[in-house]
C-alpha cells in the first residue's frame, strides 16, 4: 500500500507543481492508477463519474448561490452595508473596525463564498478605515480573518460541496454552522475590543459622532441584506424550499433589491453571469476530477487500509483531530478548499467514523480548517483579495491575520471539546 500510495501523491505534487490545473491534475493522476495498478477501464468509468458527480440536484445550488454573490457584488447593496453599519458600530471599543466584522457576517449569511465576501467588504471598508488613519494590521488583519465567515455562516459552498460528497444532510449543515458563526465573528470582535481598550490610538475616534437618530435612519440601508438572508436561510429552515429552491429564491431576491436601488445595469449584469459561470465551472472541474481520484483510491481500497493502519496505533479521538488538523493546515498552505474537501474526504471521513465523530460535525470542522487555509500563504486566497485592495505584501498581511489564525484554532478546539455546539440546533430543528 505504500509504494502505491506514495506514487499516486509523487504524481499529484508533479503535477500540482507543474501548475497544471487542481482538476486535470486530479483527472490524469485517477487515470494513472487505474492504469498502473488495476485492470478497470478507466475511460469507461470516467465517463460515469462526469455523469454521477454533476447532474445531482444538489448541484443546481452551487451556480445559484455563486450567481447571487456575484449580483451582490456588483450592486449597491454592498456598499449601502458599510453606510447602514457604521453608526452602530462607531460607540464600541474598536469603533468602526467591527464593522468588518458585522459586514462580513451579514453579507456571508447571503453569498456562501469567501473571496467575494473579503473583496465586496474590503473595498467599500479598506479606503475607509485607512483614510481615518485606523491601524492597518488590525483594518487589514480583521478584514481577513473576518471575510472566512463567508464559507462557515450558511449557505455556503463549501458546505454543499461536503454534503454531495459526504450524503450528509446539507440543510442540517447550513443550520450547525449558525452557532459556530457568531462564536467565531463574536471571538473576533471581542479580540478588537480588547486590543483597543488597551491602546486607543489603534482606533481613533475621529470626527464621526452618531446619534440614536441617525442609527435608526441607517436601519433601511440593511434591510436589502437583512431580508435576503430571511428569504434564503428562512426558506430552508421552514421546509419550504430545498436548497437549490432556495439559492434560486435567493438569485430572485438579489436581482429585485439591485433593480430597486438602481445599481445593476446591463453591463454588471453580465459581468455577474460571466462571474458564475467562470467560478462554477472551476468548481465543478475540480469536483468531478476529485470524484475520479477518489474511485480510483477506493478501487486499490487505501482508505481501509490506511483507517486499519491508524487504528492500530492506539489514537484518543482528541490525538486524531490534532493530527488532521496538522494535516489540513500544511495542505491549506498549497491548495484551496474545494480542493482539500475533495482529495481528503475518502481518507478522512472514515477515520472520523471509526473515533466516533458524527460527520455532520466533521464537516463544520472541516469548514473552519478551510477558513484557516483562507490566511495562510502562499496559496491563501483572501490574502490575494486584500493584497489588491492595498499596497501590502501576502506576507505581511498573513502576519497581520495571525490573531485571527489563532482565534480559529481555538474554536476548533472549542468545538472538538463540545460538540453539542455544532449538533444541538441541527439535531433539535431536523429531525
Amino acid at each position: 500500500m505504500f509504494n502505491v500510495t506514495a506514487t499516486i501523491l509523487g504524481l499529484l505534487v508533479l503535477l500540482l507543481g507543474s501548475s497544471v490545473w487542481i482538476g486535470i491534475s486530479l483527472f490524469m493522476v485517477g487515470m494513472a492508477a487505474f492504469k498502473l495498478f488495476t485492470p478497470s477501464p478507466p475511460l469507461t468509468i470516467l465517463s460515469n463519474i462526469l455523469w454521477n458527480s454533476t447532474n445531482g440536484s444538489t448541484m443546481m445550488a452551487l451556480p445559484l448561490f455563486i450567481f447571487m454573490g456575484e449580483i451582490l457584488f456588483r450592486s449597491q447593496i454592498s456598499a449601502n452595508l458599510f453606510r447602514g453599519l457604521s453608526p452602530w458600530m462607531n460607540g464600541l471599543p474598536g469603533r468602526l473596525l467591527h464593522v468588518n466584522i458585522a459586514a462580513c457576517a451579514l453579507f456571508a449569511a447571503v453569498s456562501g463564498s469567501s473571496a467575494a465576501t473579503t473583496a465586496t467588504v474590503g473595498k467599500i471598508t479598506v479606503p475607509e478605515l485607512l483614510k481615518r488613519k485606523y491601524d492597518p494590521s488590525l483594518s487589514l488583519g480583521s478584514l481577513a480573518g473576518a471575510g472566512t465567515l463567508g464559507f462557515l455562516i450558511p449557505p455556503s459552498l463549501m458546505m454543499l460541496v461536503y454534503g454531495i460528497m459526504s450524503g450528509v444532510s446539507i440543510g442540517k449543515l447550513f443550520i450547525a454552522g449558525v452557532v459556530p458563526g457568531i462564536i467565531l465573528a463574536g471571538a473576533f470582535s471581542l479580540y478588537i475590543a480588547l486590543r483597543c481598550l488597551l491602546r486607543p490610538d489603534l482606533a481613533p475616534a475621529g470626527d464621526l459622532r452618531y446619534t440614536w437618530g441617525d442609527r435608526i435612519k441607517a436601519l433601511p440601508l440593511l434591510l436589502p441584506v437583512l431580508l435576503l438572508i430571511v428569504l434564503v436561510l428562512g426558506s430552508i429552515y421552514t421546509g419550504w424550499a430545498t436548497p437549490s429552491e432556495a439559492a434560486a429564491v435567493g438569485v430572485l431576491g438579489a436581482l429585485f433589491f439591485a433593480w430597486i436601488t438602481r445599481s445593476m445595469d446591463g453591463k454588471a449584469f453580465r459581468e455577474a453571469l460571466l462571474g458564475s459561470v467562470k467560478t462554477t465551472c472551476m468548481i465543478m472541474l475540480i469536483v468531478a476530477g476529485a470524484s475520479y481520484l477518489s474511485v480510483a483510491v477506493g478501487y486499490l481500497g487505501i482508505p481501509a487500509k490506511l483507517t486499519a493502519f491508524i487504528g492500530t496505533l492506539g489514537l484518543t479521538k482528541y490525538q486524531l483531530i490534532a493530527i488532521l488538523s496538522v494535516m489540513y493546515i500544511i495542505l491549506g498552505c498549497l491548495l484551496d478548499g474545494f480542493s482539500m474537501i475533495v482529495m481528503t474526504l475518502p481518507l478522512a471521513l472514515p477515520l472520523i467514523k471509526a473515533a466516533g465523530f458524527d460527520p455532520l460535525w466533521f464537516g463544520i470542522y472541516l469548514v473552519i480548517m478551510i477558513e484557516i487555509a483562507q490566511i495562510t500563504p502562499p496559496v491563501g486566497f483572501n490574502l490575494f483579495v486584500i493584497n489588491s485592495l492595498s499596497n501590502e505584501s501576502i506576507f505581511r498581511i498573513a502576519l497581520y491575520a495571525l490573531p485571527s489564525f489563532i482565534i480559529m484554532l481555538l474554536v476548533v478546539a472549542l468545538i472538538t471539546v463540545y460538540p453539542q455546539l455544532v449538533l444541538a440546533l441541527p439535531n433539535t430543528m431536523i429531525k
